[in-house]
């Protein structure tokens, strides 16, 4: 439904006259194919190529490029029935690299930052932006945040704008979806015939909220677009649904229900885990594999200045073999105090595994869990352990700053270093150019 007249799928934007006081403005920026964007950063070669990216374990696609899905590519598409792809050259696939895309996304929330009063992050991809008071025309900020995050990081973006974050959110897929748009829309500029057109191309499942279940319920009550939705009344809409969609409901016609959140909220508690390369059997593997996990769970809690007063482990066989025995272990350790420290935590975690061993067992997936997190400065200090305590917190500090210099794996603890056959499979994995200095990229 494009109108060909102009070019633009909603026709042309009308501006609106603004009315007294501060209205909300939320604006959304969302990267495009963002782990197959971050691989093309330093890979200008790779432009216009068909591109994927793994998931753990090399096991399937979670990141089309473009180029990738007009060849069809789903995202789930196990890696092996694309081998031959691989090996021709038509298609170019990477292992997830997880330490690139975080600093990356860290990089494009700070650029967004600096252009706006305050922003959400939401996802590694994504954050809000709020834009509420911000003078004169909003259309050409936009196009500014889109021209800087990608000159600056080398990430394209779509950015949009709305009343509500739900219709920035619905702005933003229209964004991606219409390219007659240049990847930016400003829906508050748009006239309500306009709204209601966009609304109309738009089915009622791609809007932000609208799960499966609820998708195909609406359908059923007529309501198989956003506008159709919108339309639906309120107190129909809550009766059947309750709350939440009721929100969403709201936010579609205007009504701001949901807030910005510049800081997120407190966490209840922290969880890592992740499936082997391949089966393993040995206590020593497993250990190593949740101190592996129980490090990079510290660190967040420690960037998030919080303690945390008890660990969970399991571990699990690989429940997709029907020809394995089959076993869940888990085990929990409280602490006598808070604590944030990496070696405290981790000895807890192989205390708590060992509790749970049971031999005989090919296992293939151990996670950590820390939780009773509270706040680093209400933890009650130990009048006897005070020496301790601040030998601990600068050890814990030096250690962030190496890692944050040198990498994560630059300092191990000796659980961790013991064994790496659960170690990841990661054969196509791209080096951590921005952060490690052995993979800084080389010009001849």
């Amino acid at each position: 439904m494009v109108d060909r007249g102009r070019g633009h799928p909603l026709g042309a934007p009308v501006p609106q006259m603004k009315e007294a006081g501060l209205r909300p403005v939320f604006a959304l920026v969302d990267a495009n194919s963002f782990y197959a964007s971050c691989e093309r950063v330093f890979r200008p070669d790779l432009a216009g190529r068909p591109l994927v990216v793994l998931s753990n374990n090399d096991g399937c696609v979670v990141t089309r490029s473009a180029e990738a899905k007009k060849m069809g590519i789903k995202n789930g598409t196990p890696a092996f029935r694309l081998a031959g792809l691989i090996r021709s050259g038509a298609l170019v696939a990477f292992s997830s690299n997880y330490e690139l895309y975080g600093d990356l996304s860290a990089r494009m929330m700070r650029t967004v930052a600096g252009m706006v009063p305050r922003i959400e992050p939401y996802s590694i991809d994504e954050c809000f932006a709020d834009l509420t008071g911000m003078p004169g025309d909003l259309a050409p900020l936009l196009v500014q945040i889109r021209a800087r995050v990608l000159k600056w990081i080398g990430i394209p973006t779509c950015v949009s704008c709305a009343q509500t974050k739900t219709l920035a959110k619905l702005a933003n897929h229209l964004a991606k979806t219409y390219p007659a748009l240049g990847g930016t829309l400003d829906w508050t500029a748009l006239a309500a015939p306009r709204r209601e057109k966009a609304l109309s191309l738009v089915p009622v499942g791609e809007v932000w909220g609208v799960g499966g279940r609820s998708a195909e319920a609406l359908r059923q009550m007529g309501a198989r677009t956003a506008l159709e939705f919108a339309r639906l009344p309120a107190s129909a809409v809550r009766r059947r649904f309750g709350v939440v969609l009721a929100r969403t409901h709201a936010e579609l016609n205007g009504l701001p229900c949901i807030e910005l959140e510049s800081a997120p909220p407190p966490r209840r508690q922290i969880m890592r885990s992740r499936s082997f390369a391949r089966p393993c059997g040995e206590f020593q593997d497993v250990a190593a594999a949740l101190a592996s996990h129980t490090a990079a769970a510290c660190r967040q809690l420690r960037s998030q200045r919080l303690a945390a007063r008890a660990v969970s482990v399991f571990f699990q066989t690989n429940v997709f073999d029907p020809k394995a025995r089959q076993c869940f272990a888990e085990q929990s350790c409280g602490l006598s105090r808070p604590s944030a420290d990496t070696l405290v935590l981790t000895e807890a975690a192989v205390k708590a595994a060992r509790r749970a061993w049971r031999e005989g067992f090919a296992w293939k997936k151990a996670g950590v869990m820390l939780s009773g997190l509270e706040p680093e400065d209400e933890a009650q200090p130990d009048l006897f352990e005070a020496q301790s305590d601040a030998r601990s917190k600068s050890l814990m500090a030096t250690l962030d700053r190496l890692s944050g210099r040198y990498g994560r794996d630059v300092l191990q603890t000796g659980t961790e270093r013991a064994s790496n056959g659960w170690a990841m499979a990661r054969a196509l994995k791209s080096p951590c150019y921005t952060t490690r200095l052995s993979d800084l990229p080389r010009v001849s």
